[in-house]
C-alpha cells in the first residue's frame, strides 16, 4: 500500500508512540489534583503547553488545549460570536473553509448572525482587498483558513492581519493543514485566534489547540471544571498532549527538509503524467500551495471509479468529495473555484504526502495512476 492521503490524517511518528506509551504507564494523575501524582501530571502538561506555544511564537497562557481542529474552530467562532454579540452580529469567512468553520457559521446564521461568504478566484485565492470591501462597522469576526485542505491554496493571512489592525474585528485562521510545514508566527500573521490539530503532523488523534491572543474576547461553551483557565472544561488527556508536543518538535526539526522533499514529489508526479501524455491540470497554482498537497483534474475521468481503481492498485488517495450511498456530492471548494457543472467537480483527485514516503513510492504511484487514467478515461 502506498499512502498518499496525509492531508486527511497522518501516521504517528515512532517517537510520539514511544513517549505516549511511557506516559500511559507512568503519568496517570489528574493535573488538577494537588497530590504527588497530580503534580507530576501538571509538570508534563505545563512543559508540553510551553513547547506548543513556542512553536507559534505565543505565550503558554495563550494556548487552549482542545480535542482537535474541529473543536478549536468551533471554540474560536462560537466563542467570539457569543462574547461580542452585543457589539455586532456580522461575520466574514470564505466559501472554501473546512466544514468545521462553515457548519459553525451556518449555525450562527440560524441564531441570528449574518455571515458573508467571500468568493475565491479559479486558484482558490481570496485577496485582502476582497476582505476589506466586505468589512462593516458591525463585523465582529473574520475567519479565513491559512492553507486549504483540498487544493492547498495559501491565503494572504499576514496581509489580512495587517488590514484588520485598523478594524476591531477578531481575526481567526484555521491553520490545521499548514501547521508543521509553514512557519507560523502569530505576531507576524497578526491573528487573534489560530487553530491547530495534532493528527496532521504525525501526532495522535483527538488533541489540538486554539491560540487565543491575550485580551481577545472569547466565551466558553465547554462547561464544567476550571481547566484551561476556565476556557475549556474537561480533564486533560496528558499522554496525547505529551505526544502532540513531541510531534511538534519532530515536525519543526525537519520542516524545511520536508518542504523540499514534498515539492520534489509534486514535480515527480507532474513530470510522470506529462511523460505519459495524460490530459490533466493542477487545481490551484501549485507553486503557491502547501507543499504536501497536490490536487489534479484528469480529463475524462469519473472520481468514484477512479478512487476505487486507485485503491485496488494499492494507492490511498482522496477526492474533495464526500462519498455517501454510492453518490458523490461536489466539492464545495471546487464549486467555489470553478462553478457548478464544471468538469473538475467530477474528475479531481487529491494526493498528499507525508512521513514514510520515498521517491520510489511516489514514482510507482504516479505510474499506476497513469495506467488507470489511460484505461478508464473517456475519449
Amino acid at each position: 500500500m502506498i499512502y498518499l492521503d496525509h492531508a486527511a490524517t497522518s501516521p504517528m511518528h515512532p517517537k510520539v508512540m514511544e513517549v505516549m506509551t511511557e506516559a500511559m504507564h507512568n503519568v496517570y494523575g489528574n493535573a488538577s489534583s494537588i497530590h504527588q501524582a497530580g503534580r507530576v501530571a501538571r509538570k508534563y502538561l505545563d512543559e508540553a503547553r510551553e513547547q506548543l506555544a513556542q512553536s507559534i511564537g505565543a505565550r503558554a497562557n495563550e494556548i487552549i488545549l482542545t480535542s482537535g481542529g474541529t473543536e478549536a474552530d468551533n471554540t474560536a467562532i462560537l466563542g467570539t460570536a457569543y462574547a461580542r454579540a452585543h457589539e455586532g452580529k456580522h461575520i466574514i469567512t470564505t466559501k472554501i473553509e473546512h466544514h468545521a468553520v462553515l457548519h459553525t457559521c451556518e449555525k450562527l446564521e440560524r441564531d441570528g448572525f449574518e455571515v458573508t461568504y467571500l468568493p475565491v478566484d479559479h486558484n482558490g485565492y481570496v485577496s485582502a482587498s476582497t476582505v476589506q470591501q466586505a468589512l462593516r462597522e458591525d463585523t465582529i469576526l473574520v475567519t479565513i483558513m491559512y492553507g486549504n485542505n483540498e487544493v492547498g491554496t495559501i491565503q494572504p493571512i499576514a496581509e489580512i492581519g495587517a488590514l484588520l489592525k485598523e478594524h476591531p474585528a477578531t481575526f481567526h485562521t484555521d491553520a490545521v493543514q499548514a501547521y508543521g510545514l509553514e512557519s507560523l508566527q502569530v505576531a507576524d500573521l497578526q491573528v487573534d485566534l489560530l487553530s491547530v490539530s495534532a493528527h496532521k503532523i504525525n501526532g495522535p488523534k483527538g488533541v489540538g489547540f486554539l491560540y487565543q491572543k491575550a485580551g481577545t474576547p472569547l466565551a466558553s461553551y465547554a462547561l464544567g471544571g476550571a481547566q484551561e483557565k476556565k476556557r475549556r472544561a474537561g480533564t486533560e488527556n496528558i499522554p496525547a498532549i505529551i505526544g502532540f508536543a513531541t510531534a511538534v518538535l519532530q515536525a519543526n526539526e525537519l520542516r524545511e527538509e520536508k518542504r523540499t522533499v514534498y515539492n520534489h514529489f509534486k514535480q515527480l508526479m507532474l513530470d510522470t503524467f506529462t511523460q505519459q501524455e495524460l490530459t490533466f491540470h493542477v487545481n490551484g497554482e501549485w507553486t503557491q500551495t502547501l507543499p504536501h498537497v497536490l490536487n489534479i483534474s484528469f480529463a475524462g475521468m469519473e472520481v468514484e471509479s477512479f478512487l476505487v481503481n486507485l485503491d485496488m492498485a494499492g494507492i490511498c488517495a482522496s477526492s474533495g468529495s464526500a462519498c455517501t450511498a454510492g453518490s458523490i456530492d461536489p466539492s464545495h471548494v471546487l464549486v467555489a473555484m470553478y462553478g457548478q457543472g464544471a468538469e473538475e467537480l467530477r474528475n479531481s483527485i487529491r494526493f498528499s504526502f507525508g512521513q514514510g514516503l520515498t521517491e520510489a513510492d511516489v514514482q510507482q504511484a504516479a505510474e499506476k495512476t497513469a495506467m488507470i487514467v489511460k484505461r478508464l478515461a473517456k475519449k
